[in-house]
């Protein structure tokens, strides 16, 4: 009797405590727009507990009853702090006022001050675009990826170029999302510009470690970007002119407080500056054409407070040509992404919200020449129909789960070829669609176990099924077909499946200072082939098959993160070591166009990579000069016992240092200045070591594999911004006009048009490479002379591609 009554009274005590807790939620909008934020602040500054917006700007938490100063905090805007009795659960949604920058003060922390200290996760950093706009241009485009490069652990896949690489995996393995659909070409113009127009993105999250068990299918990183929702409030336009591009924006409401919309385009005009009469018939690129142009637009509709929908749409593409009628020849290679995402948010409760995805993505690729009669076209591509729904349940203030499932069809176009002649035609048969299934559930938790310690673990298992309709060729030694195996359409072919933990923690060491540790494992069942030696955009996406097993990635990290002089700088230390098993390379001598006549998947071969090392990161947040210094200690390495006669050797994106220093002064309110330094150990490459005359020519040997290495990269990037404000010059004239009529009351009339009272420019100047130095992008081997003249000359030439490149670009907002 005397347990049972303890029972009921701790039962009767728990159940009180529990009913004291109280949910605050809602939703932070930004005030000129309406436009819902991503990424806001949103906490209780007595018991410094709170949650951060999610991708919709809706937040919740739990809190005991009682009155309270509720904090709100974003970058850019001005911070907020309203008094709330909360004795019951309450919804408090807010509008943030954007806070121009002040010639005293410059605040770029987003999330709360110490959020990377208080965090579970590690090696998470979001952006926004507003972050983006003081950092130097080439040519006066503004990039995201470019910026994502400056990071520590990511490295740049060349001079300009947009591809990256994170913590030494591929290309490939880096998931790019955008509102939920996957994109699979990041890249316009060879990769010197990515596809993502800065003025239709809202935010930038990179997860270059432990990625949350809600995403999957690659094994390296994860780099979600969210689409800006459109103004739903009133119709303004935004807009620039650089020296090889242009582009606008146009969004406003279509039902005001409910409905709103935006449009952005993009254009170079590479293409007008190479016509006669500018480049003449004489010149080298005399037939040469070339332009990308891209169009993103959004509607986004509150149908109530506990439903939104959203379509997003993206269409982008590249198109090179180039004609000689002297020669009679002419070739043709146009590239582009298509993109279709809706997204629908509900809220079942104040615990429980979900959000259901419907995604399509295409990319396409295509190269074709003809001459003298003779007609050449090779071309690839990858399709994708994806669902997803996801959940967020809120059980208690100290855990947040996240569960889930997602389905993916893939359908690939590996490499198809076709030829004609006036006598003959030829194609490799019918054109190769390979189809599969990738499919996934997951569960995640972050859960507080006490003020100091705090866990994020999540599961996930994921299976991938190769279907039919297929054909499985088999050769013998010489590569002829001997006999055929057909799968007839839905017939398994291949399937492969796993479990994926992800866990990761945190221990507070003081307010300011933190130590975590993670662990996670990645499934990725697509893998893209690549040929190093071929400067267009060749880059074939294969599914698993039969004899392609997925990709598999272990990854371990330990850091250290502190903060000082109240959060105005923070500092982290992060140290990973990854394994990865079932890499794809080509076999040594295979191109894609090789052994069309039988299967993709006979070109590769199968290796196993391991990347290590340690990356370090000092921040300055607040004040007139601002900015960051990283720098990535790393070593990447890879077996293939088909390549290099199977011993180990660094992969090509192997880079020991990576140092990169971003500074932003603002000198008052129209001046702002920017630098970029970088500075990298060479890429890796294969060599020839040796020449031998056979039978009368002259043939090289090669040396290891990627054991060569190019010139150290360094490279500093100056800019310029001037920045105007039509209401600014008002008051302005209007101080002028009372200093004229001698009189402080005298009132001033602004007859200017609405827009122009509103209308606000800017000036960029920026020199890209501002030392001018020759960096090398790639090797070539010069043969002159002969032999048997005693004339033979062999050297190594470099090739570099920009010097210093100044450029000046004007951006209106309206």
């Amino acid at each position: 009797m005397r347990f049972l009554l303890i029972a009921c009274l701790i039962f009767t005590l728990g159940t009180e405590a529990y009913a004291q807790q109280v949910k605050i939620s809602g939703y932070v909008k930004d005030a000129t727009n309406g436009e819902t934020l991503p990424g806001v602040s949103v906490y209780v500054d007595e018991l410094k507990e709170g949650a951060a917006t999610d991708l919709n700007g809706y937040y919740q938490f739990s809190v005991a009853a009682g009155s309270y100063h509720l904090h709100i905090s974003l970058i850019s805007y001005r911070d907020t702090v309203i008094v709330i009795k909360a004795n019951k659960d309450i919804k408090i949604n807010m509008n943030l006022i954007s806070n121009s920058i002040s010639a005293k003060t410059v605040n770029v922390i987003g999330l709360k001050a110490n959020n990377n200290v208080e965090s579970a996760k590690m090696g998470t950093i979001t952006l926004e675009a507003k972050d983006l706009k003081t950092i130097p241009v080439f040519f006066g485009e503004q990039d995201i990826l470019k910026v994502i490069q400056l990071l520590p652990g990511v490295q740049s896949a060349g001079d300009a170029n947009t591809g990256f690489y994170v913590r030494g995996g591929g290309p490939d393995q880096n998931l790019v999302l955008i509102d939920g659909a996957t994109v699979y070409n990041a890249g316009h113009l060879l990769g010197f510009f990515s596809i993502f127009n800065s003025d239709a993105i809202n935010s930038v999250s990179l997860i270059k470690g432990d990625m949350p068990a809600n995403y999957g299918g690659r094994i390296s990183s994860v780099l979600d970007i969210s689409a800006k929702e459109g103004d739903m409030q009133q119709i303004h336009a935004s807009g620039g002119i650089g020296l090889i591009a242009s582009h606008i924006t146009v969004q406003g409401p279509i039902k005001k407080d409910t409905a709103g919309f935006i449009i952005s385009a993009r254009r170079t005009y590479l293409d007008l500056f190479l016509r006669k009469p500018i480049v003449p018939a004489s010149s080298a690129f005399s037939g040469t054409s070339y332009y990308f142009y891209d169009l993103n637009a959004k509607i986004n509709y509150r149908f109530s407070a506990k439903n939104q929908l959203s379509i997003t749409a993206y269409y982008g593409q590249d198109d090179f040509t180039f004609s000689d009628a002297q020669v009679g020849f002419s070739t043709k290679v146009p590239w582009g992404n298509g993109i279709a995402s809706l997204n629908w948010n509900h809220i079942f409760s104040d615990k429980l919200l979900s959000t259901t995805s419907l995604n399509y993505t295409s990319y396409t690729f295509s190269f074709s020449g003809a001459e003298n009669g003779f007609n050449f076209t090779l071309f690839s591509g990858i399709h994708d129909y994806h669902f997803k729904q996801n959940f967020d349940w809120i059980p208690s203030k100290k855990n947040h789960l996240k569960f889930g499932v997602e389905y993916t069809l893939h359908v690939f176009i590996p490499s198809a070829i076709s030829a004609q002649e006036p006598s003959v035609n030829f194609s490799t048969k019918d054109v190769v669609h390979l189809y599969g299934n990738e499919a996934g559930a997951y569960v995640t938790d972050e859960y507080s176990i006490t003020d100091l310690l705090k866990v994020e673990g999540g599961l996930r298992y994921s299976i991938f099924q190769q279907i039919g309709p297929f054909t499985r060729y088999n050769e013998n030694a010489q590569g002829q077909i001997t006999d055929t195996i057909n799968y007839k359409t839905l017939q398994n072919v291949a399937f492969y499946g796993g479990l994926e933990p992800r866990i990761s923690a945190r221990y507070t060491l003081t307010e300011n200072s933190s130590i975590k540790a993670g662990f996670s494992r990645n499934y990725q069942y697509i893998h893209l082939a690549s040929i190093s030696s071929i400067s267009l955009p060749t880059d074939i996406w294969v599914p698993c098959t039969s004899l392609i097993p997925p990709s598999v990635g272990d990854q371990y990290a330990i850091g250290y993160y502190h903060n000082f002089k109240e959060n105005a700088y923070e500092s982290s230390v992060e140290l990973y070591y990854k394994h990865m098993t079932n890499l794809i390379e080509y076999k040594d001598g295979v191109t894609p166009e090789a052994n069309a006549s039988a299967d993709p998947d006979e070109n590769f071969t199968l290796g196993t990579g391991q990347a290590y090392g340690a990356e370090f990161f000092l921040r300055k947040k607040v004040g007139k000069l601002n900015g960051w210094i990283g720098y990535t200690l790393s070593w990447t390495s890879e077996n293939f016992p088909g390549l290099n006669n199977g011993q180990t050797f660094y992969a090509k994106y192997d880079r020991r240092h990576d140092i990169s220093a971003v500074a932003n002064y603002v000198l008052n309110d129209r001046w702002t200045f920017s630098s970029v330094f970088v500075f990298a150990t060479g890429n890796a490459l294969t060599m020839p070591n040796a020449w031998y005359i056979i039978e009368g020519q002259l043939v090289e040997q090669y040396g290891d594999r990627n054991g060569y290495r190019l010139a150290p990269y360094d490279r500093l990037d100056i800019s310029a911004t001037y920045t105007t404000d039509a209401k600014k010059r008002a008051l302005r004239a209007q101080a002028r006009w009372a200093a004229k009529n001698n009189d402080s009351t005298a009132t001033y009339v602004d007859h200017r048009p609405a827009w122009k009272k509103n209308l606000h420019t800017s000036w960029s100047f920026s020199v890209f490479n501002a030392y001018n130095r020759y960096n090398p992008y790639f090797i070539y081997i010069s043969v002159t002379g002969n032999v048997y003249s005693n004339t033979l000359n062999i050297q190594a030439k470099q090739v570099s591609l920009f010097p210093a490149l100044p450029s000046i670009s004007w951006n209106f907002d309206f």
